[in-house]
């Protein structure tokens, strides 16, 4: 590898951990904002996302300028194709952030529905997936990216329950209506950022490995 690239892809995993954290925090936010019913935190939340956005536009840029100047192979080729993965779940992870923050701000101005919901360990459980697949990239550790996959059959799991109890809530208050389906929401989106979550954990594998474990995650479990 030569000098310049290897410049190149030192800052490229720079900036990419520096991502990772942003969106990582936001998303802590976001649930914190959720249960705590803050909307003053839901607000800085969206507020940062243009950010995300523009670092997400730039990684991809930095990107594609050393697969264009640098043509790397093997290893380096594997790591700037996981980093471009990467860096898309991330930004979407930090859409989600946003659409649980717009969640909150709504639930804030409304009378919690009395419903008894796991939400908050839901939240949990999301959030280690999230810090474990960056932990899986920062470290550079297989293990731990097979971990993720495990775990995520039980957000999954956990969201379909939620959808039940949510269902069930509302035929007991039909009044709550609009505020059970915010909360039905904000399930499906942390769902969806273990799912993005899982994606990393794939692409770390990919990245170490050279194995690529989409649509068979189940294959590899007993990896972990």
């Amino acid at each position: 590898m030569s000098k310049h690239m290897e410049r190149e892809i030192d800052y490229l995993k720079k900036r990419i951990l520096a991502l990772s954290a942003t969106v990582e925090d936001n998303v802590y936010k976001a649930v914190q904002a959720l249960t705590e019913r803050n909307s003053a935190l839901a607000e800085e939340i969206i507020s940062s996302d243009p950010d995300i956005d523009q670092t997400e536009v730039t990684i991809e840029e930095e990107c594609l300028k050393v697969l264009a100047l640098h043509q790397p192979v093997a290893v380096d080729l594997r790591f700037i194709i996981a980093i471009l993965k990467i860096n898309s779940d991330l930004e979407r992870m930090g859409d989600l952030a946003v659409n649980i923050a717009e969640r909150a701000m709504f639930l804030a101005t409304r009378e919690a529905p009395g419903i008894p919901l796991d939400l908050p360990l839901m939240a949990e459980r999301t959030k280690a997936m999230m810090k474990k697949s960056l932990d899986a990239l920062i470290n550079q550790d297989a293990k731990l990216a097979y971990e993720v996959l495990e775990a995520d059959d039980e957000v999954d799991a956990m969201n379909r329950e939620m959808y039940q109890k949510i269902q069930d809530g509302i035929r007991m208050k039909p009044d709550k209506l609009e505020s059970l389906i915010h909360l039905l929401s904000c399930s499906r989106h942390l769902e969806r950022i273990a799912d993005h979550a899982t994606n990393i954990a794939e692409d770390v594998i990919y990245m170490i490995d050279g194995v690529i474990v989409r649509h068979r995650a189940e294959d590899y479990r007993s990896q972990v």
